[in-house]
């Protein structure tokens, strides 16, 4: 035994490497049944999975160029990252964009452009910019709520999303004096720091549903009443990324705390379905949201991908006989992803936000229903200019999902959906989730909703306009390829935007269900918390 052990104890380090390799290729060659690259190519095999499995890492960060990857690139991501840690923004030696390309956007400026005059709320606060409408005023809902941000978080669960991240988001939502959408996860207690809420359910009733999985309207009742911050209420219909898909929260995901929140029980699996039990036709959906309304006294929305008009038609229909419905409508694009899919749903199922908005507005608008709603578009709309096509095209508000991730410090890594996210923001990971720090991340939502903003005022001002609302369909014009050349959005989508009614900047913000809290001392905080720099 002791002249083996010594035996052992002379051979050089390079021998027992060769030993190992030696190993590997026998098990390669002779045991391996799963892998044809490994059991032909022995060893040298290895290093091509070694090298598929940081591909993505590496087209990131070496191979794609700034303009190249999706959903989000380079400069996309670059510029949310600077405007969320207050830096500069800007780029310099002209644009590095391929503006004759197919789709471009051109926004048509005014010879001269508006000046906001002295003791305008913007020379203030020149991040003050609320939606033009208020949900609920056409219906007379017993509270009316008016959004105090153009731009607010979109639906993203608790449950998806980590906790310090959800916490984050909301301190972010208080600070910008916007919304924070709950997602369809239920209210969670890191929904509570002082924002604004958008209480949002979809197939599975998570937060308002009794034992058997039903909506539970005495809960929902319970749910408004204890939680003011709730403004508004959002019933799912589908989204963007895997529209008319339901899905599994599978039983090793739900933790004690998101059994309580969701309303469900632990180690089984919980059933999203792909339709709602509470309502099987479009009269009866009515019927549910005016129930709602009527019990809870918010306004209420639905949130839709587009595909199919016909039963939007029929809603409308529906809508101008009895004026009842929906006081929002949040228009999905298929571009949306923060629900994990299959490539098939999202790649192919539901139109983009331009298509399915089009089509959408161009209904309401022969209905004349355009008056009675807000429009809240969401679908890669968290840049200025992008931002401000939506207002052209209609829409009141915009959500952003991901693009409030990428301020609180996601790097595309595209691993939502196996609990392994990097930056811990949609991991229920505790060690990923111990370096996010909820101050600072709080701070960059806000930073990130304050610049967008500017950013959209001095394009609304250089059009010559006061609010972003003003902006008609012949601001905006659309490249279409060489043969078409450029059109403004009105011919190329076959509708003129109704005018939204606007008096004044202050009016609204004199406006009695203003939301946010939003008041002088809290805006001047904000204002002199730190100043942009440029």
């Amino acid at each position: 035994m002791n002249d083996f052990l010594k035996l052992l104890a002379v051979i050089p380090w390079w021998g027992w490497v060769l030993l190992c390799v030696i190993l590997l290729a026998i098990r390669d060659v002779f045991f391996n049944k799963k892998h044809t690259i490994t059991h032909n190519f022995p060893v040298v095999g290895h290093f091509r999975y070694m090298l598929e499995s940081i591909g993505p890492e590496l087209r990131q960060y070496i191979v794609a160029n700034n303009r190249e990857e999706l959903p989000f690139n380079r400069i996309e991501r670059g510029w949310i990252y600077a405007s969320a840690k207050n830096q500069n923004n800007y780029e310099g030696f002209g644009t590095d964009r391929d503006i004759y390309e197919s789709q471009y956007i051109f926004i048509n400026n005014a010879m001269i452009p508006y000046k906001v005059p002295k003791d305008h709320p913007n020379e203030k606060d020149p991040y003050f910019l609320p939606c033009a409408k208020v949900m609920g005023s056409f219906n007379n809902r017993r509270k009316p709520y008016r959004p105090a941000s153009i731009i607010n978080v979109s639906a993203m669960s608790f449950g998806s999303l980590s906790a310090k991240a959800v916490e984050s988001l909301n301190k972010g939502c208080k600070k910008s004096f916007a919304y924070h959408n709950t997602g369809e996860g239920g209210l969670s207690p890191y929904h509570k720091n002082g924002a604004d809420v958008v209480f949002h359910f979809g197939t599975g009733y998570f937060g308002v549903r009794d034992d058997n999985g039903n909506f539970s309207m005495e809960k929902m009742k319970q749910l408004v009443q204890d939680n003011p911050q709730i403004r508004a209420i959002e019933i799912k219909l589908s989204q963007g990324a895997k529209p008319g898909k339901g899905g599994v929260l599978p039983a090793s995901k739900i933790t004690k705390e998101i059994s309580e929140i969701r309303n469900v029980p632990l180690n089984k699996d919980v059933l999203s379905p792909p339709n709602h039990s509470a309502f099987n036709s479009i009269p009866e959906l009515v019927d549910f949201i005016e129930q709602i309304a009527e019990a809870t006294g918010l306004p209420v929305g639905i949130k839709a991908a587009i595909g199919k008009i016909d039963q939007w038609k029929e809603l409308a229909t529906l809508m101008k006989k009895t004026d009842k419905g929906p006081d929002f409508i949040t228009i999905d694009g298929g571009e949306g992803g923060t629900g994990a899919a299959p490539p098939s749903f999202a790649d192919h199922v539901a139109l983009p936000f331009v298509y399915g908005f089009s089509d959408f507005y161009r209904l309401f608008k022969d209905f004349e229903l355009t008056d009675r709603i807000v429009f809240i578009a969401s679908g890669k709309l968290g840049f200025p200019a992008k931002a401000m096509m939506a207002f052209a095209m209609g829409a009141d508000c915009i959500n952003v999902a991901r693009e409030a991730m990428l301020s609180i410090g996601c790097i595309q890594a595209k691993v939502c959906h196996n609990n392994s996210c990097p930056t811990g923001i949609a991991t229920q990971n505790k060690w990923m989730q111990a370096g996010i720090n909820i101050e600072d991340k709080a701070e960059r939502v806000s930073f990130y909703f304050k610049n967008f903003k500017k950013e959209v005022l001095e394009i609304t001002h250089a059009c010559g306009y006061r609010h972003p609302c003003e902006m008609t369909m012949d601001d905006v014009d659309i490249n279409l390829g060489d043969k078409s050349l450029t059109q403004p959005l009105a011919n190329t989508y076959g509708y003129n935007k109704v005018k939204v009614p606007f008096d004044t900047i202050q009016s609204m913000r004199d406006c009695p269900h203003l939301g946010g809290e939003y008041n002088e001392l809290n805006a001047t905080a904000l204002l002199n918390q730190k100043e942009i720099r440029y």
